[in-house]
């Protein structure tokens, strides 16, 4: 199965799913890094562990659906499997969602479905929540609405800043975006409506 991350910025889950295909817990063609962004690190991470990058920005595209459908060419000619997203600071349109449903995966670090959009974690902190924690969910035409496949629940302390709980709602995510991927790769998952069914 050959695999694409998405990525626009520092890339530490694209990190995490490199070590895990390295050591083989992902038996899987990590085959593209894929960036909106020429100056993210996620490319450095990707060239360090020889994957192939393709960046394209998204500046001379009039739509959302013309920059994908520039992407899903590169993909094609690639012949990518599974799409993950990792920190990807874009939405897809719904032509790329339809184009690989049930093949895309995303991660978000709140408890789906509270807390969606890009600001999961400040949100959860300032609503007050007693817990929170990471959210690996198929993609679907939706915000942070799609079938949710695996949830990891991280404390919320009194004393903690956006900072301190983000840093152990990574570490979480670190640990259950490789093994969501593993499962999907080894054909464990089966969406059944909302349902994921891990087999």
């Amino acid at each position: 199965m050959r695999i694409a991350v998405f990525c626009s910025g520092n890339g530490t889950n694209l990190q995490a799913i490199i070590d895990a295909a390295k050591r083989e817990f992902i038996k899987a063609d990590l085959a593209l890094v894929v960036a909106d962004n020429a100056e993210a690190y996620a490319l450095v991470r990707a060239k360090k562990a020889n994957i192939q990058t393709f960046v394209l920005a998204k500046k001379g595209f009039k739509t959302r659906e013309e920059y994908d459908k520039e992407v899903i060419k590169k993909l094609e000619e690639e012949k990518i499997d599974l799409i993950v997203l990792a920190g990807f600071m874009r939405l897809l349109s719904s032509y790329f969602v339809n184009k690989y449903k049930n093949r895309i995966l995303n991660i978000h670090p709140a408890l789906l479905p509270s807390f969606k959009g890009t600001h999961g974690i400040k949100d959860a902190l300032h609503y007050g929540v007693k817990v929170t924690g990471p959210t690996v969910h198929f993609v679907d035409e939706g915000l942070d609405s799609g079938p949710i496949i695996l949830q990891e629940v991280v404390e919320v302390k009194s004393d903690d800043t956006e900072e301190t709980l983000a840093e152990r709602i990574h570490k979480k995510e670190h640990v259950i975006y490789p093994k969501a991927i593993k499962w999907f790769v080894e054909g464990k998952l089966k969406v059944n409506g909302r349902q994921v069914l891990i087999r």
